[in-house]
């Protein structure tokens, strides 16, 4: 028990580093730089808040505060394709996105073991879904964000 508190604390800790660590990486980059292929800074961090805003962070509070969510699939490349404003601060939406995270990890913090636990659904990955889980996936979404900048810089 007391490893997986200690795996709790630091995946908590590790989200909140992640998420500073992209955000100090993407604030000096011309938003309008090709990172990926295509894929500018701007579309990156927009993406990346977007992504966490309506699914990681939206399933961990939904999971936290609700008896057994059913959560739909979620298509971000449509969502990019009908949401995606190129005229939107890059400022803003890094500000925003550093903002989500530490909010949430503030929350994750003071949850009582038991909390992590809670479960949810999903359309497609099935039922028995925790709170970790969506945290971890979070978690896993900022990583793969901060390799895709890095690689790019």
């Amino acid at each position: 028990m007391k490893e997986l508190l200690e795996y709790r604390v630091f995946l908590v800790r590790r989200l909140e580093r992640a998420t500073e660590e992209f955000y100090e990486l993407c604030k000096p980059i011309e938003p309008t730089r090709k990172i990926d292929g295509e894929r500018t800074a701007h579309q990156i961090a927009f993406y990346a808040r977007g992504l966490n805003a309506l699914v990681y962070d939206l399933r961990a509070r939904r999971t936290l505060n609700e008896e057994n969510p059913l959560f739909e699939n979620f298509d971000p490349p449509t969502w990019l394709a009908q949401h995606y404003d190129p005229t939107e601060d890059y400022e803003k939406i890094l500000s925003e996105f550093k903002m989500q995270v530490q909010a949430l990890c503030q929350t994750l913090a003071a949850l009582p073991n038991a909390d992590w636990s809670r479960v949810s659904r999903h359309q497609l990955l099935g039922a028995e879904l925790t709170l970790q889980l969506w945290v971890e996936y979070g978690l896993a979404q900022i990583e793969e964000r901060l390799i895709e900048v890095r690689r790019g810089v």
